[in-house]
């Protein structure tokens, strides 16, 4: 265990819809009939994609499920911001939920006018090899940008997919595949099953990994490390973590051996480590978001602290997840840091999480905006994600070994090459995924996969101070394995809005 015991001493002593979000136009409000006329409009309005998996991977779509889980404590001096999520009260009527919903059905609809547009410019027969190549990528886009979409509906409101019976309709999500806008409530989507929705999901994912290959025979610039721009190599990361939710070991596990093998990429070292995450460059990020000071975009870090003279934070890391670092992890000492927080007037000294410490170079003035590039697909994952997966099968168990060695040499100093069994390799995978992906908006997936419940470790004993400056609604909380809170709720907005959805909110609320 991480020996945190007596440094906090020493430092101590020195918006809302209202319609059905069926039936909402692509961000910006588009003229259908004559918003893309050639390749160069619709280059234009493929921007979308990137700008929709930009903001899904900053912001509260990824930290709120964090925050949601057992991670964290959130303070009393941070106004009880998330706290709906952190303190387990969830309804029907959050606003972020049905926020993120409606996003979700928006970037949905800049998919499919993407797809058909460009579907109709192919068939068309008006244009040259070049751009037609380019038409076909973009329509592969559209078609990635459609299941990240309706993946994250799938992991956030729906039951896991081991929990219920997934053939059942009104499991999945209401599915949309044409840009129709209507006003015409009656021909709005009930919940299709969630088998549906996973065979859209794959599908659209093997559409958009076949036109990506295709087009990176022309041209092949976007496969490499920090790519800005999807590639095959990304669509397969993409295919790895939808087969492991699903619980495709099979599938999950070729996809990420494909993805580790390609040797396009490399674990960053211990020594490479913690500059990935200052400076958002590294051989092991298959896909990040761009970003540039111009753009003034959204913070991941601040959801945690925004403090630019290090004396405020909304949420710390419990005494359980700083303990869980085993001596000589890399990981620890390049995210979690001491501060002096001011809370009422008196000093605290406490473990603040800095993951996304601040690209310097996305700094609008001196003081740190706490912004990074989200980066969308990492190797770590894929190589965690083999280990889980081959060690489903005993053909694959001793592949899997040695990814999770490979793994752990780049993050513990002075790692010791183990055999691990089938079982080990599970135990090991739920430990690393804890640690590794902390912060990334994974912690609320895998625990749902898992079929594992959590109890919040209540006591800070790096600083006993702390207790009783932490928010006592969410101090100890627990989920039980099978608590209806892993599911997000349908909002109620669109419950209200949409007749084809009675009888189809999920259990609990």
């Amino acid at each position: 265990m991480k020996k945190i015991y007596i440094s906090l001493m020493l430092v101590l002593g020195l918006g809302l819809f209202t319609s059905c979000d069926m039936d909402k136009k692509p961000f910006g409000s588009i003229d259908e009939t004559t918003a893309v006329q050639n390749v160069n409009d619709l280059g234009r309005f493929r921007a979308g994609v990137y700008s929709a998996l930009r903001g899904m991977n900053t912001g509260g779509w990824i930290t709120y499920q964090d925050i949601q889980m057992d991670q964290f404590h959130g303070l009393q001096s941070n106004g009880n911001r998330v706290g709906t999520f952190s303190n387990g009260l969830l309804t029907s009527a959050d606003g972020d939920i049905e926020s993120m919903f409606a996003s979700c059905y928006s970037r949905i609809a800049t998919a499919n006018y993407l797809i058909e547009k460009a579907g109709e410019m192919a068939k068309s027969g008006a244009y040259d090899e070049a751009n037609l190549a380019l038409i076909n990528r973009y329509k592969a886009e559209g078609h990635f940008l459609r299941a990240y979409c309706y993946f994250f509906l799938a992991d956030h409101f729906s039951q896991p997919y081991a929990e219920v019976d997934a053939t059942k309709e009104g499991t999945g999500a209401m599915l949309v595949t044409k840009y129709n806008p209507t006003g015409d409530v009656e021909s709005y989507p009930s919940r299709s099953s969630l088998d549906a929705t996973y065979t859209l999901i794959e599908k659209d994912l093997e559409d958009a990994y076949a036109g990506l290959k295709e087009y990176e025979t022309v041209d092949a610039s976007n496969v490499a490390p920090n790519a800005i721009y999807l590639s095959s190599h990304a669509v397969a990361a993409m295919q790895a973590r939808v087969a492991l939710v699903k619980g495709n070991y099979e599938v999950a596990f070729a996809k990420a051996k494909e993805v580790i093998e390609s040797e396009v990429y490399t674990l960053a070292t211990i020594e490479e480590y913690p500059s990935m995450w200052i400076n958002d460059e590294s051989n092991e990020i298959i896909m990040r978001s761009f970003m540039s000071k111009q753009e003034g975009l959204a913070s991941i870090g601040s959801a945690y602290t925004a403090s630019t003279n290090e004396t405020s934070a909304d949420y710390i890391p419990t005494y359980y997840t700083l303990a869980n670092f085993p001596d000589g992890d890399v990981r620890f000492d390049s995210w979690f840091k001491v501060w002096r927080l001011d809370i009422e007037g008196t000093l605290y000294a406490s473990y603040v999480f800095l993951k996304y410490p601040g690209n310097p170079a996305l700094r609008t003035t001196e003081e740190n905006n706490y912004v990074n590039m989200p980066k969308l697909f990492r190797l770590s994952e894929q190589y965690l994600i083999a280990a889980e997966a081959g060690a489903h099968n005993a053909s694959t168990v001793a592949e899997a070994s040695n990814y999770m060695n490979e793994f752990l040499a780049n993050r513990i100093e002075g790692h010791t090459v183990a055999n691990f069994t089938a079982e080990q390799l599970l135990t090991a995978v739920q430990g690393e995924r804890e640690r590794e992906l902390i912060g990334e908006g994974f912690r609320m997936s895998d625990l749902r996969r898992w079929n594992m419940g959590f109890q919040r470790y209540a006591d800070h004993l790096e600083n006993p101070a702390l207790d009783g400056v932490v928010v006592a609604t969410g101090r100890a909380m627990k989920y039980d394995k099978d608590d209806h809170r892993f599911t997000w709720p349908m909002p109620k907005t669109e419950m209200d809005s949409n007749p084809q959805l009675k009888g189809q909110q999920n259990p609990g609320y």
